[in-house]
């Protein structure tokens, strides 16, 4: 399926990053596609060639999150969060990252992610906006490439919405 529209990203401050997409599907699939484990685990995955051997989700607020990634050779990060609202339209979530090399281990400053899910005509705009801890956390964020690998995940998204 071709994306309704590339994801957008737009720099808020000195510390936001806002990610906006269209998609053709309705809110409440997009809602469960981003709390799901079976779901994310199909999506979520980044660039070709990239897995997500683990993934939980208990998607209440007061609930956690991990998510693992591997590369199929020897590179493994993972994130873990704790959700903090979840409503048909809206979940607010913290996240950490424990990125592969020198700081291996070490939980990046937390990631404040609020995700909107926007009816849209017959689909829905999603609106994601991270607020990191500084602007060097943005600014660490924008070089790692996770926007790019965003983008391929959101269009994986899109095929997996027309299957559910």
């Amino acid at each position: 399926m071709t994306p309704i529209a590339p994801t957008a990203i737009a720099l808020t401050g000195d510390r936001q990053i806002t990610l906006t997409r269209r998609f053709a599907a309705p809110p409440a699939l997009l809602l469960r596609a981003h709390l799901e484990p079976d779901l994310i685990r199909r999506w979520m995955v980044g660039p070709d060639g990239w897995t997500m051997p683990l993934c939980q989700s208990d998607s209440r607020p007061g609930g956690s999150f991990r998510f693992d990634w591997w590369d199929g050779k020897d590179t493994r990060f993972h994130a873990t969060g704790e959700y903090i609202e979840i409503t048909p339209r809206r979940i607010v979530h913290v996240e950490r990252m424990f990125l592969p090399g020198p700081s291996a281990g070490i939980p990046t400053p937390d990631n404040h992610v609020d995700t909107r899910f926007a009816p849209d005509g017959t689909g829905t705009l999603l609106t994601v906006t991270m607020t990191l801890a500084t602007p060097e956390d943005r600014a660490a964020v924008l070089a790692s490439g996770m926007t790019e690998g965003m983008e391929d995940s959101y269009a994986r998204l899109e095929d997996i919405l027309t299957e559910v």
